[in-house]
């Protein structure tokens, strides 16, 4: 059968949207609804200006640090690293952060600044979800454990397995903040200065695989 074209370099003539780059029915798109949903009295509990600083150098909107945490939470990606690598390298972060990439400090800077307004944003995005009948969401946001999977195959939930759900909720944050403090998680990894232009790059590649087929290392098994 013929193959379909590969070419890395191809442009568009008519570039997409960003929204077009995601599914409607993708969950980022509830995420980013909690957030937009937010009213003014819980950006004054976090002493956040919402219009910015007409002073001093652009910041990240805190929406979009928002989204980036909340996604994470509620999708099972929690370290600051590896968030930091998302918004670089996923298409639903890109979307979330309107295209921007925040390092791990500046989103861990965030989180600790505003703990215990995250906390309540993880949580009332739980309740949300299950309040709106997204029960596999909810479910996905604490790993799955044994009493929300079988929540999910109920489609249903009622006070009592809210509290439970909520309680796992509850050891989830603990472990994500544990996780960032303790900061364990490598950087991600680049390539070095020498292998940044792509022509350097094969050249080193090609020698290095001719290298290996030399010494009898480079076989396909």
């Amino acid at each position: 059968m013929p193959l379909r074209p590969l070419n890395r370099q191809q442009t568009w003539l008519l570039p997409p949207t960003l929204d077009e780059l995601i599914s409607d029915d993708h969950p980022a798109r509830f995420v980013a609804s909690v957030v937009d949903s937010l009213d003014s009295a819980f950006w004054e509990k976090l002493s956040i200006v919402i219009e910015g600083d007409p002073l001093g150098a652009p910041a990240y909107h805190p929406r979009a640090l928002l989204c980036v945490w909340l996604y994470g939470f509620m999708t099972g990606t929690r370290s600051s690293r590896k968030l930091e690598a998302a918004c670089r390298d996923q298409i639903t972060y890109l979307w979330l952060t309107g295209w921007q990439h925040p390092d791990h400090n500046t989103l861990w800077r965030f989180y600790k600044e505003h703990r215990g307004e995250m906390r309540h944003l993880f949580k009332l995005s739980i309740k949300t979800a299950v309040k709106m009948n997204l029960i596999d969401l909810a479910v996905q946001a604490i790993d799955g454990s044994k009493i929300a999977a079988n929540a999910a195959k109920e489609r249903s939930y009622d006070a009592k397995g809210l509290d439970k759900l909520l309680e796992h909720t509850e050891k989830i944050i603990k472990e994500l903040e544990q996780e960032n403090e303790k900061s364990n998680d490598p950087p991600p990894v680049h390539l070095p200065e020498r292998l940044r232009k792509a022509e350097q790059l094969r050249t080193e590649v090609k020698a290095a695989i001719e290298q290996l087929a030399g010494d009898g290392k480079g076989k396909i098994i």
